[in-house]
């Protein structure tokens, strides 16, 4: 008999991943599928459609399908054992959006294994572009919600989060505002990763808490939906969202489909989706006091928080590994371009120049500060380079391997203090 394996699936931006690794979490297979590159047909850039607006921004719902297709395929080429696979879990792109139309449950259901799911499911969705992450065309939908539930920072008290325009909350509210008949239409409204939970369980997987929390609708405290976030949104969402689940719940077996399309075991237990950043902490095995920094394009701070204080910057989720405890998500967006820019003006685009730069200095810069900002930044909203000089007095420049440092302390006190404000507490691990 084969040795138990398990898949890991990552619904992101610009592809499909798989993963598949065994009782001792060797990895003995991984592959993808790059939606630009494989599958040309939907022509998207960057896995996305800006719109003309260049503020809405979607990605095509059966793409996501086409390519879980495609990537299965592949592996029955390989030869790979799918009856060896005893659980499946994943991520997907958190704060998008999949919208199914009436009746679309019993097609799913009842999909043919003689056929590509993405054939079955074709007409299954009452949004065919599905708005994602990217998107910020919802500033009007935010100020509605915040100002029916009593200001910002109420509602980051409630949800976790002040009102962005990514979150789904406000993506339902547009498209309930400009197309109530399309959300009469709809039957269920899932996140990518509840949507990616789905295809493989055959029914409608419920919303998860820790994916559920970047809505901007899950009390986080009691694990509800907000009753006063959805009214503000749109109406009969609740029945349309089903009940969230823990994250870390058994949803139950494998669709048919899979065991007679691929031989997957009937027995195949699928694990609740969530959002790639919750599923970072869990990947990370972070435990109380833990900090992680992702150091991207944008950078992002994870954080497990006993008690947490929701702020209007930053974000608190509910633990995807612990129920009772939370996580904040800090990002900013002056991550990498900004360092990258810096390098080439002072460092002649070397790292390592860079680096004895930066050796160079001592700690505290002798007391020069700088904040750099070349876009708007998220945290916090401010724009610009901003220089103080010791005396606590603007500067117009400074020496190059001073602006080196005053770059990555500036950028890393900021994480510090907004990490503090969100209810981290630094110093007692400082000793």
């Amino acid at each position: 008999m084969a040795d138990p394996c398990y898949l890991g699936w990552d619904f992101s931006t610009q592809q499909l991943k798989v993963i598949a690794v065994d009782e001792q979490l060797r990895v003995i297979y991984e592959d993808n599928v790059h939606f630009d590159k494989d599958l040309p047909e939907f022509k998207t850039q960057g896995g996305v459609y800006i719109h003309s607006d260049r503020l809405t921004v979607t990605s095509p719902v059966l793409m996501w399908v086409k390519a879980l297709d495609m990537i299965l395929e592949k592996m029955k080429s390989s030869g790979f054992n799918f009856s060896q696979v005893r659980a499946l879990s994943g991520a997907g792109q958190q704060h998008g959006s999949v919208y199914w139309k009436k009746g679309s449950i019993q097609i799913l259901k009842n999909a043919s294994p003689e056929l590509p799911l993405n054939q079955s499911l074709k007409a299954c969705f009452s949004v065919s572009n599905s708005p994602i992450w990217m998107d910020s065309s919802t500033s009007s939908q935010c100020s509605a919600l915040e100002k029916a539930v009593g200001g910002a920072q109420h509602l980051a008290s409630i949800t976790g989060s002040r009102a962005y325009e990514r979150f789904t909350g406000n993506q339902i509210a547009k498209i309930y505002s400009q197309n109530p008949e399309v959300y009469m239409q709809t039957e269920r409204i899932s996140l990518v990763s509840s949507f990616a939970a789905s295809l493989f369980l055959g029914y409608y997987a419920p919303i998860d808490y820790s994916d559920g929390s970047g809505m901007n609708l899950l009390q986080i405290w009691d694990k509800v939906w907000s009753a006063s976030c959805l009214d503000a949104c749109a109406p009969g969402l609740e029945e349309k969202l089903g009940c969230p689940a823990p994250s870390h719940t058994v949803l139950g077996p494998i669709s048919p489909y899979y065991s007679q399309r691929y031989g997957f075991s009937p027995d195949c237990k699928i694990v609740a989706f969530t959002g790639d950043n919750p599923a970072s902490l869990a990947g990370m095995r972070l435990q109380e006091g833990d900090i992680a920094i992702s150091l991207g394009t944008s950078d992002t701070l994870f954080l497990w928080i006993q008690e947490p204080t929701p702020a209007l910057e930053g974000h608190i989720l509910c633990n995807p590994v612990d129920s009772q405890t939370y996580m904040a998500l800090l990002c900013f967006k002056n991550g990498s371009l900004m360092r990258e820019r810096i390098r080439d003006h002072c460092a002649s685009g070397s790292w390592d120049e860079f680096s004895k730069a930066l050796s160079s200095t001592v700690a505290g810069n002798s007391g020069n500060l700088g904040f750099y900002f070349d876009v708007m930044e998220i945290t916090p909203e401010a724009v610009g380079i901003h220089r103080f000089n010791r005396d606590n007095q603007k500067a117009s420049d400074f020496p190059k391997e001073v602006e080196i440092r005053a770059l990555i302390e500036g950028q890393f006190m900021a994480k510090r203090i907004h990490a503090e404000k969100l209810g981290y507490k630094v110093s007692k691990y400082d000793k």
